[in-house]
């Protein structure tokens, strides 16, 4: 008897793309919140905690821009590696 061949699993299917933006924009504001926080903590605190304050508030837009533009490493993936599907299997 012949192997059957392997169908894609609706589980390795990527998410919509309305959850993936939903995700990335998530990120960038819990990000930019902190960076907010930051600036308020480098305005009440002294020393080395404002300096490590202001360091944070500069470097975080950055953070924020690359963890906002990751792509979900699931989406490159194609859904099956059985490779092309001849015409005699679609028909059966």
């Amino acid at each position: 008897m012949p192997h059957a061949p392997d169908v894609a699993s609706v589980t390795s299917a990527a998410p919509p793309a309305s959850v993936d933006r939903r995700r990335r924009t998530r990120n960038y504001l819990l990000t930019m919140a902190l960076r907010t926080a930051c600036f308020v903590m480098a305005y009440l605190f002294e020393g080395w905690l404002r300096w490590t304050c202001v360091v944070l508030a500069v470097l975080l837009p950055y953070v924020a821009v690359v963890i906002a533009n990751a792509v979900d490493p699931r989406r490159g993936t194609p859904m099956s590696s059985a490779g092309p599907v001849d015409r005699a299997q679609i028909t059966r």
